[in-house]
């Protein structure tokens, strides 16, 4: 589906899921390299910039760890940067893009963009909507570390086990997709200063520093996670400790009751106190004077 928004001497051309029949379309009316061409027929595994006489060539994945609709966990998207017109294409429906194609439309009737007399700028924006849906995803995840303290904290350590691991593969995801982004971007930033004037060079460093800021926090997510990861580490080894400490308590404690009971309780001749008056409150005082002797023995060394 090919969807398009002009502005004065631009054209933004937004391209889903396109056909070979819209590549073609696209391909003959703003002359795209027909090696660009069959690339936008299928997804692309590795993000790149290739440079064309009269276009640039642009290949990211963007991650989709909280807001995704079909369970995917990136989404690409091809850039074709010419000097009055953009086309970006996608396999699924892309959130920001969708957003900003709304609010390209309506200024673009009302006569208030911003956008500037190439289409280096409109890249520029839509770059900038990408990278701050990046920094609503990281968001999110940071209140997913919030609760993970709260209940932390809150004694249900056992339960963030699978929390924390979880958050950990969304982490990993999302560095997964942006990895090859500051290769890219800075390959882009030395073709774009080629391709397009030289005032536009604040705008491709400023796209690069996009990066930087989403990046960073994200590595910030990953040492708060690992330190939350540590300390349920630690909350859940001591406890274990312990539950095992009590544990070892107990059976120290009932081992000699039980080796009196055993003792007195075989069926031999000549046994001790058997048969004699007031045999059971014998041997029950015998065992009880055996608890106390253990448990003031615990105190002692600080045991309990």
């Amino acid at each position: 589906m090919i969807s398009k928004y002009p502005y004065k001497n631009l054209t933004w051309i937004d391209v889903e899921s396109p056909t070979k029949k819209e590549i073609r379309s696209l391909m003959d009316e703003y002359n795209i390299h027909p090696i660009v061409a069959n690339e936008l027929l299928t997804p692309t595994i590795r993000p790149k910039v290739d440079v064309y006489d009269n276009l640039i060539y642009l290949i990211l994945h963007f991650p989709t760890v909280t807001h995704s609709h079909h369970g995917e966990t990136e989404q690409e998207i091809d850039f074709i940067i010419g000097e009055d017109f953009l086309i970006t294409t996608h396999y699924e429906m892309v959130d920001p893009l969708h957003e900003f194609s709304k609010i390209f439309e309506v200024n673009s009737i009302l006569d208030k963009s911003s956008i500037g007399n190439h289409t280096g700028y409109l890249f520029y924006y839509i770059i900038k909507e990408l990278y701050k849906n990046l920094d609503q995803e990281l968001e999110d995840i940071s209140e997913i570390l919030e609760n993970i303290e709260e209940n932390i904290f809150s004694g249900e350590e056992r339960l963030m086990v699978e929390v924390i691991s979880d958050t950990n593969r969304k982490l990993l995801n999302f560095k997964q997709a942006i990895r090859a982004h500051k290769e890219v971007l800075e390959s882009f930033e030395v073709a774009g200063k080629q391709f397009f004037d030289e005032k536009f060079s604040y705008y491709l460093r400023a796209i690069t520093g996009e990066y930087y800021k989403i990046f960073s926090i994200m590595e910030g997510h990953k040492e708060t996670l690992l330190d939350l990861r540590e300390t349920n580490d630690a909350l859940l080894s001591t406890k274990t400790n312990e539950t095992m400490k009590i544990l070892t308590i107990m059976s120290s404690i009932a081992l000699p009751l039980t080796l009196i009971a055993s003792i007195f309780g075989m069926n031999t001749e000549s046994m001790p106190l058997i048969g004699k008056a007031n045999d059971f409150y014998l041997v029950l005082g015998f065992m009880i004077a055996s608890l106390l002797t253990t448990f003031v023995f615990f105190k002692y060394k600080k045991w309990m």
